[in-house]
């Protein structure tokens, strides 16, 4: 019987079918090649950088990291649909939605060091209108299923501060109620 080579955890990382990120305080330590497909990048360009650079705004970047980081302390683990921005090539500066999930190496430090991944979800949910950051943060929450006082909670506004976003995207993907804006969101419609 032949006993099978060593696994190559190297080559494993590298052509995984999602996106990987190593981290370290928030900066790419280490990525695969689906993340520099999905950004357009090359591991130069991503590589000791902050994760600000995949973010449509230094705004969504910092909000994320604080919402997060009690989650990951509490779990562990973190999971959401977002916007993210591509880093170059044709598409340079593009949103598309993003599917992400962490884990954080050490729950009292939940920054210190991780392990992301990141699915693109553009094929399935275009981003087809001109959104502001909190549009999209909040577009993001009602993709979860939250309600206008949940979302409010956990961006730190007011419900009605939400429900005037959750009005302007209403507006902006013609939806009439809030499911068919979930929907359009979705990429449904």
């Amino acid at each position: 019987m032949d006993i099978p080579a060593a696994p190559d955890y190297r080559l494993a990382f590298q052509l995984a079918p999602v996106g990987l990120i190593l981290s370290r305080e928030r900066h790419i330590v280490d990525c695969n090649q689906r993340v520099c497909e999905m950004f357009g990048a090359t591991p130069e360009q991503l590589i000791g950088q902050r994760f600000r650079i995949l973010y449509p705004s230094a705004d969504e970047y910092e909000r994320t990291g604080a919402r997060i980081a009690p989650i990951l302390g509490r779990d562990g683990v973190y999971a959401d649909h977002r916007v993210m921005r591509r880093v170059g090539g044709a598409l340079a500066s593009q949103t598309f939605w993003c599917h992400v999930t962490g884990r954080a190496i050490d729950r009292d430090a939940p920054h210190a060091a991780g392990i992301w991944t990141f699915e693109d979800l553009s094929a399935q949910r275009p981003v087809t209108a001109a959104l502001t950051p909190r549009e999209r943060e909040v577009a993001a929450q009602l993709l979860q299923g939250l309600t206008a006082k949940e979302i409010g909670r956990a961006l730190g506004l007011s419900h009605r501060t939400v429900e005037v976003h959750r009005a302007r995207l209403m507006r902006k993907y013609q939806a009439s109620t809030a499911a068919e804006l979930v929907q359009k969101l979705m990429g449904g419609l």
